[in-house]
């Protein structure tokens, strides 16, 4: 018969309980309590050698089987006397009973069963035969088979749980809190077995395969700490990418995984190379490629180089915002070159992950930082699973991966006066869109020309995050004023000194010590960009595309856009103030849709 037979509401008497524990906290005290109620108590070992040398009656698991314990005690439970006497059902219909009687069994009734100490063998650095032999087999079994017949059986994992059973005697714990003690039960299990297949990944798997020990986690406090990719039926599952260089640590993989699902989605939507430049899991710039004036060259230090459109898409990412850049995690969305290689050999950077490496451009890469440069190569068929996980402050939380794409469909609902959305724009709403998607919320992010030009990032107020963004389109834009390409270093300067000062020159709220350090740079102490220039110029930007992870709750954050040259706006929509956002975005001619998608990222 089936095993769904619905289970009888009330509760046993304890007649046989059997113990074999490792942890031998508390065991006196119930085996005591046990033995006052005249419980037969059933042990192995060294427990039942526990209960003895305690003056308490227990009978050996060997006499209870008539079988002698064989293989050095590594055989001693696994026998139908046991799991008949643990897994019979008292229920009309079925004859267990009668079946255990012809074996010479009898009902076990109370399994209390803690495992051999694997974790604990392991975290002393025992040697791999020892960390073997303290894989338990029996004890697993007993314990499910117990946690599975919870309809008679009560399974104790833990001794915290010993005092409930001895305030149960004699009738032993209600059908509710069997329930109760069997999922304790399964989640013991559960956790010991993939404790056990963690450690087997990191004894026989290497690379993708493998366990990596990371030199830290967050913060250097933080040890041990490691990673490893998902377990599955079938086995470890490859972590999607492999180590070609370096040892990344925590927050380097955060940004590179993080980074990886953005270039591999902008990618896709747009049929074109992507690049994004990550710090502490955002973008401080992302783009795709877009063919680059020699102005902007010239802005971007890359004047005379032979850039590759890949080449192109990276160095776009890395200037949107230079100063947040410096110390970046790399992301290049397919092969990169000797191009972008050189490029990246004169940045300051942690690492990279990209679809592939051409030879020359991974010789390159490898040499970075006297090898220490961290090189990640990402396996673009992985496909993660639909439900994502973490764990936080001991709660476990599960939830449906954000698996739409952002793609054109997203910017069909234009609910403007404006229609048009021209092909540029919707290509610069793309990449804002996928950029904020990996961003942590709430954020905001401006593009133009095939790049974001501002990301805000984190912040409690969504208009808070549009002007955050703002100052960073300000800067950018700055950057191309006539008077901060006309200044003039020393010679010997160097290259970030001169993109730091350029963005010091622009903001100019440097203190008196600063600002001499600042202008010792300079053959001639350069003439201040005043606030009415820097406001004449910004007027002149146009044609900037601006995405929010979720809808507008005020018109506020369209009135600040306004002033940083927003022609288009994507957002979610869905908010009671939409006819009042929209209201504005028609006051400054903007083209606005409401994709129906939000994408707050954590």
């Amino acid at each position: 018969m089936a095993d769904a037979t619905p289970p009888p509401t009330t509760p046993f008497s304890v007649r046989r309980a059997l113990l074999s524990v490792s942890d031998k906290a508390g065991l006196i005290e119930l085996a005591t309590a046990l033995a006052k109620h005249g419980v037969e108590m059933l042990s192995t070992g060294g427990t039942a050698k526990a209960i003895r040398e305690a003056g308490l009656p227990v009978k050996d698991v060997s006499e209870f089987t008539n079988s002698p314990e064989i293989m050095d005690g590594r055989v001693k439970t696994l026998h139908p006397r046991v799991h008949g006497g643990i897994l019979m059902r008292e229920l009309p219909g079925f004859e267990d009973d009668k079946q255990l009687e012809q074996i010479g069994g009898a009902p076990i009734d109370l399994v209390v069963v803690n495992l051999y100490p694997f974790s604990a063998t392991v975290a002393k650095g025992a040697p791999y035969d020892e960390c073997v032999e303290n894989i338990d087999i029996g004890g697993p079994t007993m314990v499910r088979a117990a946690a599975k017949n919870h309809a008679r059986v009560s399974v104790v994992v833990q001794p915290a749980d010993y005092a409930a059973i001895i305030a149960s005697l004699p009738a032993g714990p209600t059908l509710e809190e069997r329930k109760r003690l069997a999922a304790r039960a399964f989640s013991h299990t559960a956790t010991y077995d993939e404790g056990v297949a963690t450690w087997f990944q990191g004894q026989t798997g290497t690379g993708r395969n493998g366990v990596t020990t990371l030199k830290y986690g967050c913060n250097p406090q933080q040890k041990p700490a490691s990673v490893r990719g998902l377990l599955s039926p079938s086995g470890p599952q490859p972590m999607p990418f492999d180590v070609l260089s370096g040892v990344p640590g925590w927050i380097n993989l955060l940004d590179a995984l993080n980074a990886w699902q953005l270039v591999r989605e902008l990618a896709v939507a747009t049929g074109l190379p992507a690049a994004a430049s990550f710090k502490h899991v955002s973008p401080a710039g992302a783009a795709v490629y877009a063919p680059v004036s020699e102005e902007m060259l010239a802005v971007y230090e890359a004047t005379g180089k032979d850039l590759s459109p890949t080449a192109i898409a990276y160095l776009r990412s890395r200037q949107a915002d230079p100063l947040c850049s410096f110390g970046d995690f790399v992301a290049i969305s397919g092969v990169v070159d000797l191009s972008t290689a050189q490029l990246l050999k004169i940045e300051v950077s942690d690492g990279i992950i990209a679809g592939g490496f051409e030879p020359a451009a991974l010789e390159i890469l490898r040499a970075k930082k006297n090898g220490a440069y961290i090189v990640l190569q990402a396996d673009p068929a992985f496909e993660p699973p639909l439900f994502e996980e973490r764990t936080v402050f001991g709660v476990k939380m599960v939830q449906r991966r954000a698996a739409e794409a952002v793609s054109d469909a997203t910017l069909t609902n234009v609910v403007t006066s404006l229609k048009e959305l021209p092909a540029e724009a919707k290509r610069d709403l793309l990449v804002a869109q996928i950029a904020i998607k990996y961003t942590q919320s709430n954020s905001v992010g401006y593009a133009k020309d095939g790049q974001m030009v501002g990301v805000g990032a984190g912040q409690q107020s969504r208009v808070d995050c549009v002007k955050l963004a703002g100052r960073k389109v300000e800067t950018w834009y700055l950057r191309q004023h006539p008077k901060v390409r006309a200044l003039k270093f020393k010679e010997g300067v160097k290259r970030q000194e001169r993109i730091n000062a350029r963005v010091r020159y622009i903001e100019g709220d440097m203190p008196p010590t600063e600002y001499a350090m600042w202008k010792a740079q300079f053959d001639e102490e350069p003439e201040p960009l005043t606030l009415s220039e820097k406001a004449e110029f910004m007027q002149t930007l146009t044609g900037v595309s601006l995405a929010s992870d979720a809808f507008f709750p005020f018109r506020d954050s369209i009135d600040v856009a306004s002033t940083r040259g927003v022609s288009y706006v994507v957002a979610a929509g869905g908010s009671v103030a939409d006819e009042e956002v929209i209201a504005a975005a028609n006051e400054y001619k903007m083209a606005m849709a409401f994709s129906g998608l939000r994408l707050f990222h954590h």
